[in-house]
């Protein structure tokens, strides 16, 4: 087995002594593992090393699993296309990341930053904040982060309307988005990167929000056109937004996105609470044990859609 580090702790996969050779490889050592792995790791989800080093000579693992919802940092078309299964960490941050997009609408409701700043500057300055309760969002995304945050908004008293790839019950198709984001307060997006959603959100989309929307974004940065948001915001097409994920990470020192009015800007953290490097490594040790079995892998990805199916 083969493990994909990245900068953070490793994953404990002590459980696996004695079942499993694991190896450790770098983006410069990855190439020359490859070909004796059965199973590949990928425990850094923000390395391209595996696009980069899939293709190549000699054999490849059967089994590839990445400690992450997304996909599309390690998918290329050699791998597409390959006999290889490919796994993600579905289920570690629904709760999490539903969680914290509830922090930042109440926090962007009761316009919290603003107070934390006027604080620093020993102003007093009183204001009316706004209430959620009987207000509409539009969540862009209907796997299980997704319905995590329409469940967590709805317990706030906000309407969720749910947007996924296809219509189904309780899940509005691609063509009911732009009316859904006509009438939304809060429009998040939660939605895979695919080549059908990347720059889904740009000058168009945002032209269809009200003046007094907020947008949030925990899916992936390169769904938003991000000079297109900055405008938006720029302009008061829309009233505020928050992105948790970029384009480019960690956010350049001089991305305008830093000074966009009415932006919150987090560092790729809306699912990492204490102890979820501990879940990722339990998760992957209770599929290895699938795979020792000879049974069904959990949480298969659709390699040419780039996430795993709903039910």
């Amino acid at each position: 087995m083969l493990d994909a580090p990245s900068p953070a702790p490793p994953p404990r996969l002590g459980s696996l002594t004695g079942r499993a050779r694991v190896l450790h490889a770098d983006e410069s050592t990855l190439a020359d593992q490859l070909p004796g792995a059965d199973v590949l790791l990928v425990w850094d989800f923000l390395s391209h090393a595996v696009r980069r080093a899939w293709p190549g000579e000699g054999p490849r693992p059967a089994w590839v699993h990445t400690a992450s919802a997304g996909v599309d940092h390690l998918m290329c078309p050699e791998l597409a296309d390959s006999d290889a299964v490919v796994t993600n960490a579905r289920g570690v941050f629904d709760e999490p990341i539903a969680e914290y997009v509830a922090a930042l609408v109440l926090a962007m409701a009761k316009d919290l930053p603003r107070t934390l700043d006027l604080q620093r500057e020993r102003t007093w300055l009183h204001r009316e904040s706004r209430r959620i309760t009987g207000t509409r969002a539009c969540v862009v995304g209907s796997g299980p982060i997704g319905r995590a945050i329409a469940r967590t908004l709805k317990a706030l008293g906000i309407a969720p309307a749910l947007v996924g790839r296809a219509p189904r019950t309780g899940v509005h198709g691609p063509e009911d988005l732009n009316r859904l984001l006509a009438r939304a307060d809060w429009v998040v997006c939660a939605a895979p990167l695919t080549d059908d959603t990347r720059g889904m959100f740009d000058v168009r989309r945002f032209g269809v929000m009200q003046p007094s929307a907020h947008f949030i974004n925990v899916g992936r940065g390169q769904l938003v056109v991000e000079d297109d948001l900055a405008a938006a915001l720029s302009k008061r097409w829309i009233a505020g937004a928050a992105l948790d994920v970029f384009e480019r990470e960690p956010l350049p020192a001089d991305s305008p996105l830093w000074t966009a009015p009415g932006l919150i800007v987090s560092p790729h953290m809306s699912g990492d609470t204490v102890g979820w490097r501990d879940e990722l490594g339990a998760q992957f040790v209770t599929l290895y044990g699938q795979w020792e079995e000879g049974r069904p892998l959990a949480n298969v990805v659709d390699k040419k859609r780039g996430y795993v199916p709903g039910h």
